[in-house]
């Protein structure tokens, strides 16, 4: 808020270059209002000639052109009054943008927070199969979730995709309600330093052969079999497909979060990766996010 942002330097200087610009346009209507000694008569010509034709007539301002340029002053000093403005002065209102965004929640939950919480007494998947608390759930997404994981929920490079079935922490009700309000956070450590560029390369086709590809180079990949034995399968698990408990990704299924070229995987092993997605149930309440885990379970092969 202003008045604990704003040092006692900044504060005096807004008011004082405030006050001081409006007193200077007031004074400059006035003074280029009033007539002048040796100005030539009203309606007569100045003999400021321009284009050789073109005269200039000693013509005083429309009286309405005036009176509003009084009005827009008188304006602007009754909403400074009342608004912040000047500084830290937070105006006789006592007006806060901080106070109307409350002021908004608090009527949003007076009108829809009875629809979530009649919601919020049915489980995940009844929801999941009514049509009308999945639209509510889709608009909390594309408000909240589109941004990351895109308007189609098919995600980005980075963010993942919520329709191809590869849940890193599960895609079970609770798995999904619990993501959404706690958030979670996917660590693969960076093994550049251990393994070197050869060891790279070699752990790279490994983990290219669990997915079972084609451009995986049979010698490089039974060169980092034990790489991946020592290294990675506390996490990924011996057969390299994944751990719930930790959100390690399933590595057979050939679906990739930060992309499965070649380059990529390499990139992932060598630097790592840190992925963070952020709770939202402060922000949403538990019953919006109950309404939010339904559309997403609604995109999983169990809630189709």
């Amino acid at each position: 808020m202003i008045e604990h942002d704003m040092s006692t330097f900044w504060h005096w200087w807004v008011v004082v270059l405030t006050v001081a610009n409006i007193a200077a346009i007031f004074w400059l209507i006035r003074w280029t209002s009033k007539r002048r000694a040796g100005e030539v008569a009203q309606g007569e010509v100045t003999g400021h000639t321009w284009d050789e034709d073109l005269s200039e007539y000693n013509n005083p301002l429309p009286r309405w052109w005036l009176w509003m340029f009084y009005l827009t002053i008188a304006f602007s000093v009754i909403y400074l009054a009342l608004f912040p403005g000047l500084g830290r002065f937070a105006g006789f209102l006592g007006w806060t943008s901080e106070g109307r965004y409350h002021q908004e929640v608090e009527r949003a939950e007076e009108r829809f927070g009875p629809i979530f919480a009649a919601y919020a007494e049915r489980d995940v998947p009844a929801l999941a199969e009514d049509d009308e608390a999945v639209r509510t759930g889709q608009r909390l997404f594309l408000n909240y979730c589109s941004t990351c994981h895109g308007s189609d929920a098919r995600g980005a490079p980075g963010f993942p995709n919520l329709t191809d079935g590869q849940w890193q922490w599960g895609s079970s009700p609770d798995a999904i309600r619990q993501t959404i309000i706690d958030g979670r956070q996917g660590v693969m450590p960076a093994m550049g330093e251990v393994l070197g560029d050869e060891g790279v390369e070699q752990l790279t086709h490994y983990v290219l052969s669990l997915a079972g590809r084609e451009d995986a180079n049979p010698e490089l990949a039974e060169a980092g079999r034990p790489q991946f034995a020592t290294l990675c399968a506390v996490c990924h698990g011996p057969e390299g497909t994944g751990m719930t408990a930790l959100g390690a990704p399933d590595l057979t299924n050939n679906l990739w979060v930060y992309g499965g070229s070649q380059g990529a995987i390499a990139r992932t092993i060598r630097e790592g990766r840190h992925g963070v997605m952020p709770g939202f149930g402060d922000f949403l309440g538990e019953d919006r996010a109950h309404v939010l885990a339904a559309y997403v379970y609604s995109l999983t092969e169990e809630g189709r």
